[in-house]
Parts: structure tokens; sequence; C-alpha cells
């Protein structure tokens, strides 16, 4: 077999025909649509959209009501002593009971309209939008993951589909090694000694040929995982050096600029600087109008009833309220520093995962070659050695060892091609462009925008823009 031929069994995987019907575009378009974890980060953002009318809510007015309605029995002794003028020793006693009942009840409807809070609700507010821009930078960070694992199980499953291929025809080929090397000893030309070591050699090749199956089923079950649906037939997978920067300085430059992480981490920075804003607020004063309308009725006697109006405003001023005001000010002031610290650890971290998948790639490139070079050589010396053991020039062992290198080498071009292709979607993946628009998926992107304008200015209402 030559080296081209070698690697036709990597090029279409679990396929009778030549057609196939699974991509590698469409693996990952099938992944992105239906995979849990993605969901469960929108459902996550979606959560955090919420805190920003939560913030909102500190300028807007708080109504409320309260009504009040109770029973009363009323009994009023009245006792009455009448004396006269023109005899003092004569006298008139008199008594009279009232008795009654009563409800009293009363109704009151109470407003406020904050006015000044410091700045607070401003700064709260920009906070919680900061917040969401790093959830939805954290979306896309789950977004490149979901993606990237779907074309690791996808190139894992067609590497150790051909790798299975491979060492099941090594079985066969040792098998008829084994055969050959019976015949050779019923001629005399070899011993018993010969026979063993086919017969050891084939027995390792069968275990060989086993793990290899257990390993597919196990990439078959990741990928069954990940993809949502077992493979059936998988087209060749392709590296994407297209869309990659020309160098590593250029793709650095681009993961500064662009890696979700990184930005996630500047986002959470941000919001920790306005939280330091928003706490010292605290220490301003507030001002609100104030107003309500009540109704009594009963309360002062049975058929009275007070309505009545009242507003006016309302001023705080804080003076003293223990420390804790100034204490939670210093703790977010050591919050935001941890923040633009981590932002830094962030800027660090993608530059060393953009100069190791940029290295793999190159490296990937290079063992692809040498493995191409390799098989030829094996090629060529396995053949010589066939012919030199026919005069006698050569052992069985030397064929075997052949066979072996042969082997070896058509497998690491395997795995060659299988990390070219990793590679090149780890590099995309480092810089922050592994996404569904700049691959051109063609899926029903999501867009996070859409939840956040349906809730970030409403006043009210328990249902979810759903209808949940």
């Amino acid at each position: 077999m030559s080296a081209r031929g070698s690697t036709l069994v990597f090029i279409c995987i679990l396929a009778n025909s030549a057609s196939c019907a699974e991509t590698l575009t469409g693996a990952m378009r099938r992944a992105y649509g239906a995979s849990p974890v993605l969901n469960a980060s929108r459902a996550q953002l979606r959560a955090i959209d919420e805190t920003v009318p939560q913030a909102q809510a500190g300028l807007r007015p708080r109504v409320s009501a309260d009504a009040y309605i109770g029973a009363q029995r009323n009994r009023l002794i009245t006792q009455q002593r009448d004396v006269y003028l023109d005899d003092p020793t004569k006298t008139d006693h008199s008594k009279s009971i009232q008795s009654g009942a009563s409800a009293p009840r009363s109704a009151i409807l109470s407003v406020e309209q904050p006015i000044f809070d410091g700045f607070r609700t401003q700064n709260q507010t920009r906070a919680a939008e900061s917040g969401v821009f790093a959830g939805r930078e954290r979306l896309r960070l789950t977004e490149q993951r979901v993606l990237f694992d779907a074309v690791s199980a996808y190139m894992n499953v067609l590497r150790d589909t051909a790798v299975l291929k491979l060492q099941e025809n090594n079985v066969a080929v040792l098998a008829e090694q084994l055969r050959q090397t019976h015949e050779r000893y019923l001629a005399g030309q070899i011993t018993l000694t010969d026979i063993s070591q086919a017969e050891a050699r084939l027995a390792g090749g069968k275990s060989l040929a086993s793990a290899a199956r257990a390993t597919l089923d196990a990439s078959i079950g990741v990928y069954r995982r990940t993809i949502g649906v077992g493979p059936t037939k998988l087209a060749p997978g392709a590296p994407i050096d297209r869309r990659l920067p020309k160098t590593r300085e250029e793709a650095e430059r681009i993961a500064l600029g662009e890696h979700p992480f990184i930005l996630a981490a500047l986002h959470d920075a941000d919001a920790a600087d306005l939280d330091i804003k928003a706490l010292e607020a605290e220490f301003l004063p507030r001002l609100s109008i104030v107003g309500d309308i009540f109704t009594q009725t009963d309360f002062t006697g049975i058929g009275n009833r007070n309505i009545g109006a009242r507003v006016g405003g309302r001023l705080n001023v804080p003076l003293y309220e223990g420390g804790v005001t100034s204490s939670r000010v210093r703790q977010a002031k050591e919050t935001a520093g941890q923040r633009r610290l981590d932002a830094d650890v962030a800027r660090a971290e993608v530059l060393a995962l953009v100069r190791a998948n940029w290295g793999a790639l190159q490296a990937a490139k290079t063992q692809i070659a040498s493995a191409q070079t390799q098989i030829a050589a094996a090629e060529r010396a396995l053949y010589g050695v066939r012919e030199e053991a026919k005069a006698g020039q050569r052992t069985t062992l030397d064929i075997l060892n052949a066979q072996q290198e042969l082997l070896n080498a058509r497998i690491g071009l395997i795995l060659a091609q299988r990390d070219r292709v990793i590679a090149s979607y780890a590099v995309l993946a480092a810089i922050g462009r592994l996404s569904t628009r700049n691959l051109n998926l063609n899926a029903t992107n999501y867009d996070p925008s859409l939840h956040f304008e349906q809730v970030k200015d409403l006043w009210g209402g328990a249902q979810t823009p759903s209808g949940r």
C-alpha cells in the first residue's frame, strides 16, 4: 500500500460508498443547536439580563396600599345626681346606659417617588449592564468550547476508525505471514522459532485491534454525547488555515482584542469600579416626594368619616452608620483591584494558549510530511526485506519488524492528520474567532441582545418574554 493509499482509510470513515452523509461543518451545526451546556449558558445569561431592570427600579415610584377593618362594641354608662338649691337635703339620682357596635375601617394609598439617591441607581444600572456584557462574552466562550468539542469528537472518531481498520488489516497480514511461515517450515527453509515469532506477533496484533475497537467505542460515546446523535458516515475533516492569521504575532494581537475570556474579565473590572461609586452614594443625601390618600370610617364615633390627602418631601442625610458603609466601600475597592489583576491574568493565559496552539499546528504540519516520507521508506524497506527473505538473506523476524514499522508509520500519519485539523481549530479558538458566523455554519444563531431589549425597560409583569 502506498503512502497515498494509507491515508484513504482516514478520508471517509464508516462509509460503504463514495458519498459521505455527515460533514464536520454539519456536526458543529448540530452540536450548536442541541447542546444542553449551551442552552444552560443562554438561560444563565437571560437571568443576568434581569439585573438591569432591577437596578433601574431604584428611581421608579413605589406604590402601596394598606387597609384595615375591625369590630368595636361600645357601652356608655351615664350617672346623674341632681341637687335642689332650695333644699340641699333633697337629691335625685338618674342612670342611663347606651350600647352600640361599629366596624372601624380605614384605607390608605401611599406613593413615594425618589428624586435623588446620590447617583446610586445610575451606577448600579451601569454596573449591571457591564455584568450583562461579561455574561455575553462567557456565552461566547461556551460556544467556542462546544464547537471545539464537536471538532474533537468528530476527528477522534475518524482517527480511531482509521486506526482500527489498520490494525484489523495488520491482523490479516500477520495471519497470512504465519501461513507462509508454516509453508516455509514444511519446506525446511526455517525453524520452529520463526513460527513462534509469527504466532507471537499475530497474537499481539489481535490484542492491539481489540484495544483499538474499545477506543473507537469510547470515542463514539463521546461523539453521541457532544453532537447529539451517533456517527454514521463521516466525511474527512479539513484544517481551516485560510481563516487563521499569517503569523503568531498577528494571532496574539487579535486574541488580546477579541478573546471572550479577556473581554469578560475587562467587563467584570468595569462593573467592580461602578460598584464602588454605587456604594459611595450611601454617603450622599437622598430626596424623595411622598404622598398618600386615606379614608377612615367609624374611628372617632359611629357614622364619623375622615377623608384626606397629604404630599411632602423627604430628605435623608446619612451622618454616621457605625462605619459599615465605609468598610463596604473599602471592600469594593479591593475587589475592583482584584478584577483588574484577573484581567491581566486572562491576557497572560490567552497569550500562552495562542503560542501553545500555534506551535502545535506547526508541529503537526511537520509531522505529516515526516510521516509520509516515513511511510514511503517503510514500504520500500518491507519490499526489500521480503525479496531478500526469499533468497534466504532475511529472517521471519526481519519481515515482521518491517511490517510493524510500516504499520507504525501509517498510524503516525493518521494521528498527525487528526492533530493538524484539531490544532487549526484550536488556534482559531485561541484568538476568539471560533464561532458559527466566522465558520459560515448556516446555523440559527442565538442573539442574546433580543432578550435584553425585551426586559431592560419593563416596569412589571412576572411572565418571561418566552411566555413562562
